[in-house]
């Protein structure tokens, strides 16, 4: 099967998409050919080495430099909005035509399993697939519907795995909307990518789940809750997919004492050192 991975890095964190990288390749069937799209706005530093890390795994690389594009000439941009928040939205403005769907992921998860089963969703008229955490109270989830006027959305989804249908967001995902949006709304954004992503088209996602393909590891004493105490250590070890470092704390810094550090800290040398 043919996997397309998106990635959207500075030369900051080339570290930690290859550790990304190299759980992929670790724990997904060998026979799939996979293609890593890293959207940039200049060329990385550091394109030579991503290129012959990809190569050693028998990945394709493709850098989708964004450059000066005209189409964000209007967009809002400021320290708190950053060119680079449209670039995973607008994606489908510069991956090749061929390319009906990918997979973003955040350079800040580990794959300790195999992912196919999601990247094969049919998708059908969603524009997305993207889970909702657990961690949100039924007040938060109120409040966030009301801050974004997201009524219908099921949740409020964490974009760090989207699964994108890229040939459908061709057809409905204009940068104009997003623009207008971001002005309408400039007060009420938190999360600039994320709550665009929610605002416009929360109710275009297909809702996949959190403990499966987005495991956010700072709240195992809610995963605990929630399954009263199904899902633990074994239990995610064998069924979840992605585990995410959601955060301030990362589990590349020396500091990091979180229950999975020892587990990304083995990705991370082997990624280097292999």
């Amino acid at each position: 099967m043919k996997i397309n991975l998106l990635f959207s890095i500075d030369d900051q964190f080339v570290e930690q998409m290859k550790t990304t990288l190299f759980s992929i390749y670790q724990n997904t069937d060998a026979s799939h050919q996979f293609t890593v799209y890293v959207l940039q706005k200049k060329l990385l530093e550091q394109n030579e080495a991503i290129k012959s890390f990809c190569t050693k795994w028998k990945m394709n690389y493709v850098p989708l430099v964004i450059g000066e594009d005209s189409l964000f000439e209007y967009a809002p941009v400021s320290s708190r909005y950053p060119e680079t928040i449209y670039y995973r939205l607008m994606v489908h403005k510069f991956l090749p035509y061929s390319v009906d769907k990918i997979l973003y992921l955040d350079a800040d998860i580990l794959c300790i399993n195999d992912f196919s089963d999601l990247y094969q969703l049919d998708l059908k008229e969603y524009l997305y697939a993207a889970a909702s955490h657990k961690k949100l109270t039924n007040m938060t989830k109120m409040i966030n519907q009301v801050r974004l006027k997201t009524y219908e959305a099921e949740g409020y989804y964490n974009s760090g795995v989207l699964l994108i249908n890229a040939k459908k967001a061709r057809e409905e995902v204009q940068a104009e909307d997003i623009f207008r949006f971001i002005k309408e709304n400039q007060y009420n954004l938190l999360l600039p990518d994320q709550d665009i992503l929610n605002g416009l088209y929360g109710n275009k996602i297909l809702p996949i789940p959190d403990e499966i393909y987005n495991y956010d590891v700072r709240k195992n004493a809610t995963y605990d809750a929630i399954s009263m105490g199904e899902w633990d250590l074994d239990w995610v070890s064998r069924n979840s997919v992605f585990l995410h470092f959601c955060g301030r704390e990362k589990p590349w810094e020396d500091k990091y004492r979180g229950r999975y550090a020892a587990l990304y800290k083995h990705f991370w040398y082997k990624a280097k050192n292999e």
